[in-house]
């Protein structure tokens, strides 16, 4: 069995500097998720390999020189990105630029959004990623051929989404498909949404191979089995441990890459890059529109970030002053206006971060100061 391990990376505008102001405990244990990746990759670099996605905003605060100062006690932030750099055995995945839930924002702010992520993760890393991961993992099919014009060649999905194209096609949770809109196709890497689940929540190897193993089976004959399974990064406690053999990494990673450093353990860490390149995927799916399940919801809609009234309205302000953007964009009035316009577009690009939505009435009013300013300057 190839084994994809995948962290998901990301703090809204101005979190971490919040943070650090607000509540340095929490602050400290959230900084170092970041660093304690990268430095697991060196321990087991003969072994190891594994993803991990970072938003846009996240890295653009890494690099915000007084970030790296407040947080110097407790981790040199410029070594961090350093340490990535060279991880040749992390694969580094792109994103949305303000960790936007692509089908809730306007069609025409997704191209920046793209570039803007891929382009950032570019600079620090000294490569473009391949791979991409969905906000949320909120996926449409509509997202396809603005994802293969930015360069990606993969997208992940959660299992449950990705629907057969046939009546007799099963879909097997470990395989590669590829989908296609209109001209253009992707390969679709599907995250085993049980498995990704306990890895959030804490796991220890022993369990993680048998029940990787009895998921795998249930689906006899598969070739090249592949299993994803992807998950927050620096969410939850398994994950902000500073006591490292109680969380996360010392208490599953590192054993469980000691099992297959022993071969004990008869399962292969790889890429997603490395893998599709070695087994190109052959059957077609559709992917049904949807997110992954947080809280109490399904993720078979979007209702964390839709469901209400105040959701809603504050998605439809969005809508209108981005539609005001591009109107005054492609209008005569474009090049007297032009640092209107890139203040503007700022603001309404940074309005698309998907917490603002996520956490409802509490942070609302965010989404508001960025569109509200946005509106003034477009008035």
């Amino acid at each position: 069995m190839h084994y994809a391990l995948g962290l998901h990376m990301h703090q809204p505008p101005g979190n971490l500097q919040l943070l650090i102001e607000s509540n340095e405990w929490e602050a400290q244990q959230i900084i170092r998720c970041y660093e304690r990746a990268a430095r697991y990759a060196h321990l087991y670099k003969d072994v190891a390999r594994f993803h991990v996605d970072f938003s846009g905003i996240l890295l653009a605060q890494f690099k915000d020189p007084a970030i790296i100062d407040r947080y110097r006690k407790y981790i040199d932030i410029p070594a961090m990105i350093q340490s990535y750099r060279d991880a040749k055995n992390i694969e580094i995945i792109g994103m949305g630029y303000y960790h936007p839930i692509f089908p809730l924002i306007p069609r025409e702010d997704w191209q920046e959004q793209l570039e803007l992520g891929r382009d950032v993760a570019r600079e620090l890393f000294g490569r473009a990623p391949k791979g991409f991961w969905p906000s949320e993992m909120a996926f449409s099919m509509e997202m396809i051929p603005a994802l293969v014009e930015a360069g990606y060649e993969y997208v992940v999905v959660d299992h449950v989404h990705v629907k057969p194209v046939k009546e007799s096609q099963k879909i097997n949770p470990f395989t590669p498909y590829l989908a296609r809109y209109g001209e253009s196709a992707i390969t679709i890497i599907p995250r085993h949404r049980d498995i990704s689940n306990a890895q959030e929540s804490g796991m220890n190897p022993s369990w993680f191979l048998n029940e990787a193993g009895a998921r795998v089976k249930e689906f006899p004959g598969t070739k090249n089995p592949l299993l994803t399974s992807w998950s927050d990064g620096e969410n939850g406690g398994w994950f902000r441990q500073i006591d490292e053999a109680a969380g996360f990494f010392g208490y599953f990673f590192a054993p469980l890459m000691e099992k297959i450093r022993s071969k004990e353990a008869r399962i292969k860490p790889v890429t997603i890059s490395e893998f599709i390149k070695k087994y190109p995927p052959k059957e077609e799916v559709t992917v049904k529109t949807g997110a992954w399940n947080v809280g109490s919801t399904s993720g078979y809609d979007f209702s964390q970030w839709n469901g209400s009234g105040s959701q809603k309205k504050a998605i439809n302000a969005l809508f209108e002053v981005s539609k005001r953007y591009w109107e005054l964009k492609k209008s005569k009035q474009h090049a007297s206006r032009l640092l209107q316009l890139a203040q503007a577009r700022q603001l309404i690009l940074d309005a698309e971060t998907s917490c603002y939505l996520f956490w409802g009435d509490a942070w609302i009013p965010k989404l508001y100061e960025k569109v509200n300013a946005a509106q003034e300057l477009l008035a």
